[in-house]
């Protein structure tokens, strides 16, 4: 692991009194596997290092951004043709709605979690995934009258307008592919906020590296390494 984080993951780790070997350590595994804080702090312990499961929750907060961020300069194009879908996380006592979308190949695009289910919030989405992933094609959506109407708004303002298709049976690929994510989130046992829902949904990018979406992974290293060179 690196000991010399670039100027971004210093900043972070300023008023962090631990090793970085055991704060990156801690997010990657919190990231990476169907692990709660609780967990976590039992494992360290196990390994002779007291962290509170407190502490890992604020090393998530503050270094997930960062990461995200470093991801998403390294990330691989994806096709223009998309599939997109919402699946549903609990926020304190309410259900919120994560937006995602994966390729034809089954690369995800981008994620956007929202407290509403509406032409706003979907709109919000693709303007989101356009501005990082460039536009589309196609996108298969379902019957929500909400993506339709997002979707034809959008059309009206471009000069290419995207093919739209309403066919549940198309977006079988993204359907499958919020499992992983609601593997994860099931373990974290809920979020307290949207704010800590939101930041610590960047599990979305380590997805992402496992299903090999950045330009310098694949064979070359394992996801790990990938994850540690974010901080480089």
């Amino acid at each position: 692991m690196k000991q010399n984080p670039n100027p971004a993951v210093a900043e972070v780790l300023k008023r962090l009194h631990c090793p970085l070997d055991v704060i990156l350590l801690c997010v990657r595994w919190y990231v990476a596997y169907p692990l709660s804080l609780r967990h976590l702090e039992q494992m360290m312990a196990e390994r002779g290092i007291s962290v509170d499961y407190s502490t890992v929750h604020r090393w998530a907060l503050k270094l997930l951004p960062v990461l995200e961020k470093a991801f998403r300069r390294s990330k691989r194009a994806v096709s223009k043709i998309w599939r997109m879908d919402k699946t549903y996380i609990r926020v304190g006592d309410d259900w919120k709605y994560l937006y995602r979308a994966v390729d034809k190949a089954g690369n995800t695009i981008d994620f956007l979690l929202r407290a509403h289910r509406d032409k706003v919030a979907t709109r919000r989405y693709f303007e989101k995934a356009i501005a990082q992933n460039g536009g589309p094609e196609t996108v298969a959506i379902d019957k929500s009258g909400s993506n339709l109407a997002a979707l034809q708004a959008l059309n009206a303002e471009c000069e290419t307008p995207i093919r739209i298709r309403p066919k549940k049976y198309l977006n079988n690929v993204v359907e499958q592919d919020h499992r992983a994510i609601k593997r994860r989130t099931r373990s974290m046992l809920g979020f307290r906020n949207f704010r800590c829902a939101r930041i610590i949904l960047g599990i979305e990018f380590m997805h992402m590296i496992v299903k090999g979406q950045t330009k310098d992974g694949g064979i070359a290293q394992t996801p790990s390494q990938q994850f540690y060179s974010l901080v480089a």
